[in-house]
Parts: structure tokens; C-alpha cells; sequence
């Protein structure tokens, strides 16, 4: 009998060092069954993107980390590794500095901000609400996501 598969928080402590070693932040994981198999889904980004290069070489460096210790998954498993996508939450400084230039509803605990990011640092975001700046602080910010634009704005 196989070892029970490690928990998320393992696989995150284990795969970090692996992904930040190929330049990357490792965003997330998540493993889920699927029929007899697993699917290891890790969720990776960094400054200018992700291309699919990027992604086979992350994906080279997680499933040798993998590999190397099958206690990590319990069983056989398929591995899938990708870039956030557009509803990912803004939670972590890094998130506010990649999304700038981009539209963003946040919500703070008495309202909701629309506005366009145009400054970050690691505590603060200044946001375009309809021609007025306006700073918020990250840490008072309960949700935040880039909201999907079919045409540009003018100042992006």
C-alpha cells in the first residue's frame, strides 16, 4: 500500500523551490481526482508573463521534484501547469505591480472601487476612478480582480 498523498501545504513547501529556481512564483496547487488518476494543477507566474516555453520548463523542474518522491501523489497523475487566469484575486503585492495599467473592482469593507491601476508599491495601490486618483491600502482591500475589457482604455 502507497503512502497517503501529501498535503497541499507539503507539496507547496516541496515544489517551491523548484519553481522559483526556473524564475517563476509559484502561485498554487491543487490536486484532484480524476477517474484512477490525479490532476496536479500548478498555477505559476512572474514579471512579463507566461509563454509556453515557460511553461514546459516549470513543468520539466516540477515532475522531477515529482518523480524523485512518489509519497508526494498518491498514485498516478497528470500534471498540468499553467498561469493564473483573469479572475485570479489580487491578494499579494506582486499581483497589484503585474495587473497595472489594468481594471480593477475592489472592494473595501463600507464600498466597491472601479479604477484603473497606476501606481503600486507594497502596501499601496493608486487607482484611475473615472479621472480622480485615488490610494487604497492592499491590506484593507477584502477583494480585488482585474475586470475583462474588451477595448483598451485610453491610458493602457
Amino acid at each position: 500500500m502507497t503512502a497517503p498523498a501529501a498535503s497541499r501545504a507539503r507539496l507547496l513547501q516541496v515544489l517551491d523551490p523548484a519553481v522559483t529556481a526556473t524564475g517563476f512564483d509559484l502561485e498554487d496547487i491543487t490536486v484532484s481526482p480524476a477517474g484512477k488518476r490525479r490532476v496536479v494543477r500548478v498555477v505559476v507566474d512572474r514579471d512579463g508573463g507566461v509563454d509556453l516555453d515557460d511553461v514546459a520548463a516549470v513543468a520539466r523542474a516540477v515532475s522531477d521534484v515529482l518523480d524523485a518522491d512518489p509519497d508526494l501523489i498518491d498514485g498516478a497523475y497528470v500534471l498540468e501547469v499553467t498561469s493564473p487566469g483573469v479572475d485570479r484575486p489580487l491578494t499579494q503585492p506582486r499581483h497589484w505591480r503585474r495587473a497595472e495599467g489594468r481594471l480593477v473592482k475592489a472592494t473595501l469593507a463600507d464600498e466597491t472601487v472601479v479604477g484603473r491601476i497606476t501606481a503600486t508599491t507594497d502596501d499601496e495601490v493608486v487607482l484611475d476612478v473615472e479621472g480622480t486618483s485615488r490610494t487604497l491600502l492592499q491590506a484593507e482591500v477584502t477583494k480585488a480582480v482585474v475586470q475583462v475589457e474588451f477595448t483598451k482604455g485610453a491610458d493602457a
